[in-house]
């Protein structure tokens, strides 16, 4: 019998559409988001916080830096994950493995109350965890699909749906937990919903038949170093060989170039939400309500955080219809993480709304762009595939500008904090509309990125190209980092506003260039849009 779609009999019955097994992946993905946001909502507040407040009481440089490495190894060690999972594991052992190290890590990270040393072993689990987790789940999700096309494409936009959903309920829960409750609170939650999401998936994995298997034939680790080295060697050579053969070739590898130097630049200052935004958020924005201001954040909160609920609950209850039959133990973990969420949820809004003082929290903020992206994702879809559809450069160029324009808006709003003052109660209206610059300019960018990678890389080179855009974004989180630790150095002497207008001029700059060298990269694309 012949299947519509990959996998097992039970992954032939659809969600909306699409097959069963793509939402234990979305929901697989969303507990893993959940947990990756939310810890690192807390990790800049937590380092910077004081003893009193049950912090370590560091330096803000040196919160940032720790903060550069973590983001930029997350993206590093994925390279090496795809490929130990297509030698060694396969792709679902490497999900479930990589699942189980980061739950780890949340354990060890919640038990830093104890010992210092097990917060660094933590953030050492989650890097090595990621790294096995983030490129094969991605990989069974286009497994599922027969045929390329706008089906396939429904489908990877439904699972970053799930990303969003992990994402924003990660920061918002997880950061009101560590910081109103207890840091080590917050961590631990985060690490509950990946162990919960990891036990899903685990014992739901036979819905994908054949996919993500372990290789037949399986090596150990000493022959897969030894392989990837001469295949590292190979693919260089490769693209050496294409580009001397192919003016074609050539000059669509220097494109990827070129957008992977330019990737650095954006990242590089949008990766500041976790960083020195974070510290903006907490030391320097008034986030104290009261009166009507109180009530209307309120009832705002309530809202955002209820209609994604309500939203997802109902994908998971027709979930449910496919496939509680077939795997029952999986459902029944899901169906309890979700009790679990709706418990914590309904115990913050009741707390919040009880309160006589409304707080807002730093991580909030954080929260916006996952918000933002939901908002207005429908909107730049629609006008991508209009007759108003730019070109790949030019988007890339729209969403640098506007990064920079977010922090050109930071740095008014700071313009009133005296040099080197260590806290103030700037507005909170500038964070909102930073945040949505700043989100308007990932959907610019976003869809530029790894798309216009596997349209421009030849067939045989594009795992080589794939691996430099994850090495491209290593750097710009680490360089984030690092530049974000200059915060107090620059403050002092400089002032506040003049840091984020670093953030500004060279985003912005970089923009103007790629508009500039536009018509070339259109040349050099040979076709490709």
């Amino acid at each position: 019998m012949e299947f519509k779609f990959g996998g097992s009999e039970i992954n032939q019955r659809t969600v909306i559409g699409h097959p069963s097994g793509l939402f234990v992946l979305f929901f697989t993905e969303m507990w893993e988001r959940f947990s990756y946001y939310g810890m690192r909502a807390l990790l800049v507040l937590f380092l910077t916080a004081s003893l009193l407040d049950e912090g370590w009481g560091w330096e803000r440089a040196d919160a940032l830096i720790l903060y550069g490495w973590y983001t930029g190894l997350v993206y590093l060690t994925p390279i090496f994950g795809g490929l130990i999972a297509d030698k060694l594991l396969g792709y679902r052992n490497a999900i479930v493995l990589g699942a189980l190290i980061m739950t780890i890590g949340h354990a060890s990270m919640a038990l830093e109350v104890f010992a210092d040393f097990f917060f660094f072993i933590g953030l050492l689990c989650l890097i090595i965890g990621n790294g096995l987790f983030k490129p094969n789940i991605s990989s069974i999700v286009g497994q599922l699909y027969k045929t390329q096309g706008k089906e396939k494409d429904a489908g990877y936009t439904i699972f970053y749906m799930g990303i969003n959903a992990g994402a924003f309920l990660g920061i918002l829960l997880c950061g009101y937990i560590g910081e109103k409750i207890g840091w080590h609170w917050g961590f631990g939650l985060a690490g509950i919903f990946m162990f919960l999401g990891m036990l899903q998936f685990h014992y739901a994995q036979k819905i994908f038949g054949n996919i993500g298997l372990k290789p037949k034939r399986t090596e150990d680790v000493e022959d897969t170093l030894e392989d990837a080295l001469e295949e590292t060697k190979e693919a260089f050579e490769d693209v050496k060989e294409e580009a001397e053969s192919s003016k074609v070739t050539r000059d669509r590898i220097q494109v990827i170039a070129v957008f992977a130097l330019f990737t650095v630049f954006f990242w590089w200052a949008f990766e500041q939400a976790g960083g020195s935004m974070t510290i903006f958020a907490a030391d320097y924005t008034d986030r104290a309500l009261e009166g009507s201001a109180a009530m209307t954040f309120k009832v705002i909160n309530a809202i955002i955080t209820l209609v994604p609920m309500v939203v997802i609950t109902i994908v998971l209850a027709l979930l449910f219809k496919q496939t509680f039959g077939a795997y029952a133990i999986s459902n029944v973990w899901l169906g309890l993480s979700f009790v679990i969420i709706w418990g914590i949820v309904i115990w913050m809004l009741n707390r919040e709304f009880a309160a006589d003082a409304t707080e807002v929290p730093a991580s909030w903020f954080s929260v916006l762009n996952s918000l933002y992206i939901i908002l207005f994702a429908p909107v730049f879809s629609k006008i991508w595939e209009s007759k108003f559809n730019p070109s790949g450069p030019i988007k890339f160029a729209i969403g640098l500008i506007l990064v920079g324009v977010g922090f050109a808006i930071l740095s008014y709003g700071a313009s009133t904090i005296p040099d080197g003052a260590r806290v103030a109660s700037v507005s909170m209206v500038f964070l909102i509309l930073a945040y949505l610059f700043h989100t308007l300019g990932e959907l610019c960018v976003s869809p530029v990125g790894l798309s216009y990678v596997s349209k421009l890389a030849p067939l045989k080179l594009v795992g080589m190209m794939f691996g430099i855009w994850f090495v491209s974004n290593f750097v710009a989180n680490l360089l984030g980092g690092l530049t974000g630790s200059y915060i107090d150095t620059i403050s002092e002497s400089y002032g506040l506003s003049t840091f984020f207008l670093i953030f500004t001029a060279i985003p912005v700059l970089a923009g103007i260039i790629m508009i500039i060298i536009n018509p070339i990269l259109l040349k050099k694309m040979h076709g490709i849009r």
